[in-house]
């Protein structure tokens, strides 16, 4: 992790990380993941905020934590990619998000904590730091957007969402990311994000599910222009 990323981390940023591993299958079904002090001093953050995260993944299904054992890595959490995912290409993920997102901005109004405003808090600042590089404002915003689905409260939409992000780590992604987030389009998105958390903040569904729709045509836009350049 840069030095930037260790003054900002979060659990969310941590969750987001251990959810990848598994994902990538760097730890597999049954595995045990590190004691918390191991991981809290592999990411120079505090225990409690590997505690956090851990039950972030196992709110997921992700992980099992057993008291005085240990956090394993739940049956079928890492059995390979889903195919769908698998052959899914950037501009399919923002559709799916079209369908998803301005709704969860809805519930975010209603279920939305203080806890959880200061999670996209911390992302935001992590994404509007001078010099953030455009793999660490990636992995920052899909973390930004998977808060807001557990926001809510739903399981299954916290689960489709993340089933949804899995195909932002596919190569296809990654040579998108590399052809659209520029310091421009950066500066856009972060714009954005604050109008939407502002907009859940003063209890503004409509408002809210607006913006969001906004932001996801202006990515669709730019993964349009890139893939037709």
């Amino acid at each position: 992790m840069t030095e930037q990323m260790h003054k900002r981390v979060g659990s969310a940023e941590i969750a987001g990380i251990l959810r990848r591993e598994i994902s990538k299958g760097t730890f597999v079904a049954r595995d045990r993941l590190p004691p918390e002090r191991m991981l809290a001093e592999s990411y120079s953050v505090a225990r409690g905020t590997i505690r956090e995260a851990l039950n972030q993944l196992a709110a997921e299904g992700l992980v099992e934590i057993r008291p005085g054992s240990g956090t394993y890595v739940a049956i079928g959490a890492s059995e390979g990619t889903n195919p769908m995912v698998a052959n899914a290409g950037p501009l399919e993920l923002i559709d799916a998000r079209f369908a998803l997102e301005p709704h969860i901005c809805r519930l975010a109004v209603l279920h939305g904590r203080l806890q959880d405003f200061d999670r996209m808090e911390r992302l935001m600042e992590v994404m509007e730091a001078p010099g953030t590089d455009s793999v660490l404002f990636a992995n920052a915003d899909t973390e930004f957007h998977s808060v807001l689905a557990e926001t809510t409260g739903n399981g299954l939409l916290i689960w489709i969402v993340s089933q949804i992000n899995s195909v932002r780590n596919q190569e296809q992604w990654a040579q998108m990311r590399h052809l659209t987030l520029n310091e421009a389009i950066i500066t856009q998105y972060n714009n954005q994000h604050r109008q939407i958390v502002n907009a859940i903040r003063t209890r503004e569904p409509e408002r809210a599910a607006v913006l969001m729709k906004e932001h996801l045509e202006t990515a669709r836009l730019s993964l349009t222009r890139a893939a037709a350049a």
